[in-house]
């Protein structure tokens, strides 16, 4: 009789034991903690720290960069190279002005050239006439075509017409003129080119103020005992 008491007891310890640690297994696990030490916040903040540095770093350098390569035009090198028209401007970048350039001296060059051969013609004609007014006169056919050519009147008669002598002549100082006129225009011109050229050069970079303008308004004052009314304009400029 002890004997089935002992076993049902030890069945009974044996139950108890399985239920209790059934209910412990089942009881959820608490969530992790992940301890960081302070060296690897330090290590973290630094690095971020260096990346930041290293950013700022190439930001400042790529602006001195920027700012080292900038186009600054030499005035004295922009001189030696207006000496061959249009390429100071171009040099200076100021491409819009080579129209102005090439154009006023090709128009320059031409009115050089034209007049040039004008008076060479009047110039041969007044010489060619005037020796065979006074050499071959009665031998028409040694006179020079070239001052026969230049009228549509009978050669024997222009030949001793003083007047068309003198016509000739006055045409040939005429186009003479013009040619020397046409010659200080060109070299006019060229000088231009080049005082352009080192003036740009020299205020390449020359700051202008926004606050440049010109005002333009009507003034009106009114009519006194000492004057009468006015009536005008006032152009005023702030700078």
């Amino acid at each position: 009789m002890r004997y089935w008491t002992l076993l049902l007891l030890l069945c009974g310890w044996l139950c108890r034991y399985t239920t209790v640690n059934a209910q412990i297994s089942q009881v959820p696990a608490r969530d992790s903690i992940e301890f960081v030490t302070a060296d690897s916040v330090v290590t973290n903040v630094m690095a971020a720290a260096d990346t930041t540095v290293t950013a700022i770093v190439a930001d400042t350098t790529i602006t001195v960069a920027k700012e080292a390569t900038a186009f600054k035009p030499n005035p004295t090198k922009a001189v030696w190279l207006a000496l061959i028209p249009g390429m100071g401007q171009i040099y200076n970048r100021k491409y819009w002005k080579l129209p102005i350039v090439y154009g006023g001296l090709m128009g320059c060059m031409y009115a050089v050239t034209w007049n040039n051969k004008n008076y060479q013609d009047y110039s041969e004609a007044y010489r060619d006439i005037m020796y065979d007014a006074e050499h071959n006169k009665d031998n028409p056919d040694a006179w020079s075509d070239s001052w026969q050519n230049l009228s549509s009147r009978d050669p024997a008669e222009a030949i001793n017409d003083t007047n068309y002598q003198d016509q000739i002549k006055s045409r040939k100082d005429y186009f003479r003129r013009y040619r020397d006129l046409s010659i200080i225009i060109t070299v006019g011109v060229y000088a231009l080119s080049i005082i352009d050229a080192y003036v740009d050069a020299q205020l390449f970079d020359f700051d202008i103020s926004p606050d440049l303008s010109m005002r333009v308004e009507p003034v009106v004052s009114p009519k006194t005992s000492v004057s009468p009314g006015l009536y005008g304009l006032n152009c005023s400029f702030k700078f």
